[in-house]
């Protein structure tokens, strides 16, 4: 079985430019430095879906004018690895900031079928404007950053999966595998959920929610369960008997929807009858990648 390409997908945002209530009052302040024109952003993140959705990068003014304002904005070939006319389009080369407004986007367009699904593009675009328009602070440029995003379908984290965990390589496993074939199922009646059979240990059963609201930020969610018993996991009986697993705060875990894959941070403790915590096993890492049956059988055949 060929081994996933694992890549965190989040690029550094930069801040956007100072609060565009420049030209207008805010309290008692209104801006009455110079006319400047840019890119509200030097970065951004896109999204590519099968569907095409025009992404807009804005260009922005420190002063409202009383007359329009065209600009030209050109891409820099020499900062981009996507190509134009191939993986994206540039739907205007110039743009009018109307009279009186502070504003304008600049259209462009992926191409969904002509991006893989762990390729890193972008491309930079200049923006033509006077010298005198131009602030030396930002610049006059800025990158957008793309990512094929494919359909959510609940349906693709079900049936057999394998678990490649750092739990399996801790003190509390004695066996030398590192990885676990199991099966998923949706489970009805909860949307985006599907629970992992015999996740960690046969006989326990762990639940899993997948967020799609943002398709850039494609989370998964999982309340605390009971993964295994301590005589199982430790050796003996502590506390009530059960080891359970949580989702650490401080880490997010994600799923891939072009790769069927989940990278899941979890945290094992073990709690007292009255529910306090008797003590930690540590934060590990799980990577859940789902598989044909073709590849399960094969799987099966070499002793998992």
């Amino acid at each position: 079985m060929n081994t996933m390409n694992i890549r965190f997908m989040k690029y550094a945002v930069v801040a956007a430019v100072t609060a565009l209530s420049v030209g207008c009052k805010t309290g008692d302040f209104t801006y009455t430095g110079p006319d400047y024109l840019m890119f509200a952003d030097t970065m951004y993140r896109y999204g590519v879906q099968q569907s095409n959705e025009i992404f807009n990068v804005r260009v922005s003014a420190t002063r409202a004018a009383d007359y329009d304002r065209k600009v030209g904005v050109e891409i820099v070939d020499r900062e981009s690895n996507a190509v134009e006319g191939r993986h994206f389009r540039l739907l205007a080369s110039t743009v009018t900031i109307p009279a009186g407004r502070l504003a304008v986007d600049v259209p462009v367009q992926g191409i969904y079928e002509n991006i893989g699904a762990t390729d890193s593009l972008g491309f930079a675009l200049n923006l033509i404007v006077p010298e005198d328009k131009q602030w030396d602070h930002y610049g006059t440029r800025t990158k957008v950053v793309m990512q094929k995003v494919c359909p959510f379908d609940i349906n693709n984290f079900t049936g057999y999966c394998t678990v490649t965990s750092t739990f399996f390589m801790s003190d509390f496993v004695q066996s030398t595998n590192t990885m676990r074939l199991i099966t998923s199922d949706a489970v009805e009646g909860k949307e985006n959920t599907v629970v992992l059979h015999d996740l960690l240990y046969d006989g326990y059963d762990v639940e899993i929610s997948f967020d799609s609201s943002d398709v850039l930020e494609p989370a998964v969610n999982m309340e605390e369960q009971a993964c295994g018993s301590t005589g199982e996991v430790i050796g003996s009986l502590f506390g009530d008997g059960r080891v359970v697993m949580y989702q650490p705060t401080t880490y997010t875990s994600y799923y891939s929807t072009c790769e069927n894959f989940v990278l899941q941070y979890f945290t094992m403790i073990v709690r007292n009858k009255d529910g306090s915590i008797y003590g930690s096993l540590g934060t590990y890492v799980n990577i859940i990648e789902w598989i044909s049956d073709a590849e399960a059988e094969k799987l099966k055949e070499q002793g998992y």
